[in-house]
């Protein structure tokens, strides 16, 4: 095939030499170390998953089967899955230190349409992700008001979906906007934040796996599989959306001091301190209280009122809504990394790439908080969480696949970690992420296919016209991000 026969297709593919170029001026700042960058993934990955997601999945909620003692089994699974998939990140994250993350990661090693549609698909559900969360914070809110003699209007605690008499999730469309603001002061700010944040955060877990230890009653551990492994696998799937957050920390790759050399080593740290927390905290909850009567939205605070401890359940979901805003931070800056790399690109207009004094692309910053505001104010939690999930997990097949095609078609580039067991390892997280993916309910696939197609038309009639990589792109010659 001729040089311009593959500047057209859709396949052709960007070098990796000038994504390297491209850091040198991104107009991002680099202030985040080692640390920071673990704090960032710590803080996506451990939030919801605990305070909410194994609350939920343990008693089944409305519409599922209760996993109960067994969350902890479901929790493993996805970790098992998302450890494959995080190894796959780490090779690629100390190779490819860029904004874009899978996107990128798809795109110089798939070629342009499969990096579109990951790019795509990670705008939708990071943003669902960000609302996801708020809605989850809502029912801690709600906790801890009730606890200081404050009763929550009905009307404003969720829609009518998730609660009689309710109309809007107040509470959630309001941090949703706080955390956008937080994010639109810089990354130096954030970084700083977050670090705090999530050291709170762990103190926070740490101190109720060590009381919560001493109400567990051995008794609530029977039956432990109530449902079967189907019920198990199911709850993986739906768990699944707590133990990532690594991959959203990668989109910050480009604001690193030294993102070569600390990414992939914060991507495996990140993932090893949550997995051991989850394991510890869902043996307490299923402990302390039978899974029957656990509560689905507040999980921990209703356990700790079950053994008369009230004052302690009220601190918990005072602290479990400051923690689970870690999430919101990094699933938040991470939509907003892809969509500034796909406007430099070209894929999208370069007006959302413009970034201000502080580094940071406000444009995007305050579309996508608004964005989540709104999905978070209007939906219930189970139907978002599952359309985030069916996103990352189809973005942890492609990241897999490419790991593998990049090794054999570019063995010459310097990797600074390169994952065991190639292709054992990026194969098996091909398998697990596709095998929960048929675990999620087949209105997700209706959803994440209606979004795929809208995808599909805007890249045939912009984005393939205008990317960087068309020689014919009108973006040549002014495409410069401006600030």
């Amino acid at each position: 095939m001729s040089t311009p026969d593959r500047s057209k297709s859709v396949l052709r593919r960007k070098p990796i030499d000038l994504v390297e170029d491209e850091n040198i001026d991104s107009g991002l700042f680099k202030s985040l170390g080692l640390w920071q960058l673990t704090a960032i993934g710590v803080g996506g990955i451990i939030g919801i998953g605990i305070f909410t997601l194994a609350g939920l999945v343990a008693n089944g909620g409305e519409d599922a089967d209760p996993v109960g003692p067994a969350v902890m089994i479901a929790f493993l699974i996805a970790g098992l899955a998302s450890a494959a998939a995080a190894l796959s990140y780490a090779e690629f994250a100390g190779m490819i230190p860029r904004a874009g993350s899978a996107y990128t990661y798809g795109y110089v090693a798939l070629g342009e349409i499969i990096g579109w549609f990951i790019g795509w698909d990670l705008l939708l559900e990071y943003t669902a992700i960000v609302a996801v969360v708020a809605i989850g914070i809502s029912g801690y809110f709600s906790e801890f008001m009730s606890g200081i003699g404050v009763d929550v209007p009905i009307w404003m605690q969720g829609t009518a979906d998730t609660i009689e008499g309710g109309v809007i999730n107040l509470p959630a469309i309001v941090v949703c906007l706080f955390i956008t603001w937080i994010l639109s002061r810089g990354t130096k700010t954030f970084g700083r934040f977050e670090l705090v944040a999530v050291g709170l955060k762990v103190l926070l877990i740490l101190f109720i796996i060590g009381l919560g230890f001493f109400f567990v009653d051995v008794d609530n551990y029977t039956p432990f599989m109530p449902s079967g492994f189907g019920a198990v696998f199911a709850g993986a799937a739906t768990v699944f959306f707590a133990v990532f957050g690594y991959d959203a920390m990668s989109t910050a790759a480009e604001e690193a001091v030294d993102g070569k050399k600390h990414m992939p080593k914060a991507i495996l740290l990140s993932l090893v301190i949550a997995m051991t927390l989850y394991v510890l905290a869902t043996l307490v909850l299923t402990g302390m209280q039978n899974y029957t009567d656990i509560s689905p939205t507040a999980g921990f605070a209703s356990a700790f009122q079950n053994v008369g401890l009230p004052v302690i359940a009220t601190i918990i979901s005072a602290f479990a809504v400051v923690s689970i805003l870690t999430v919101m931070l990094t699933f938040l800056l991470g939509v907003t990394r892809v969509w500034f790399s796909m406007s430099r690109d070209g894929l999208l207009p370069t007006w959302f790439a413009a970034t201000d004094r502080h580094g940071t692309p406000q444009r995007v910053t305050w579309i996508a908080g608004i964005a989540s505001a709104l999905l978070a104010g209007v939906f219930p939690i189970r139907a978002v969480a599952d359309l985030t999930n069916i996103g990352i997990l189809a973005a942890f097949v492609v990241v897999c696949v490419a790991v593998i095609v990049l090794r054999r078609t570019r063995p010459d580039v310097h990797r600074t970690f390169k994952l065991p067991w190639m292709p054992v390892v990026p194969a098996f997280g091909v398998l697990a992420s596709g095998f929960l993916m048929l675990q999620l309910h087949w209105e997700t696939w209706v959803r994440f296919g209606v979004w795929l197609l809208i995808g599909l038309v805007i890249y045939f009639f912009y984005s393939r016209r205008h990317s960087l990589m068309n020689p014919e792109s009108p973006r040549h010659g002014r495409h410069k991000t401006r600030t």
